[in-house]
């Protein structure tokens, strides 16, 4: 079964600067525009923020 375009995969990475990424999936009909999402980064120890990288 073929991945649809709709969701592509994309990375999202910290901008604490400490180089983690989280690897998710995301609805370009809904989400058209990059997506930012604060989440936790183990390396900083607190949630930031992580904006997508393409």
């Amino acid at each position: 079964m073929a991945r649809s375009t709709t969701r592509p995969v994309v990375k999202l990475k910290s901008t604490a600067g400490t180089g983690v990424i989280y690897v998710t999936r995301k609805n370009r009909l809904n989400d058209p525009d990059r997506l930012n999402l604060r989440k936790y980064d183990p390396v900083a120890g607190k949630h930031v923020q992580f904006r997508e990288e393409r």
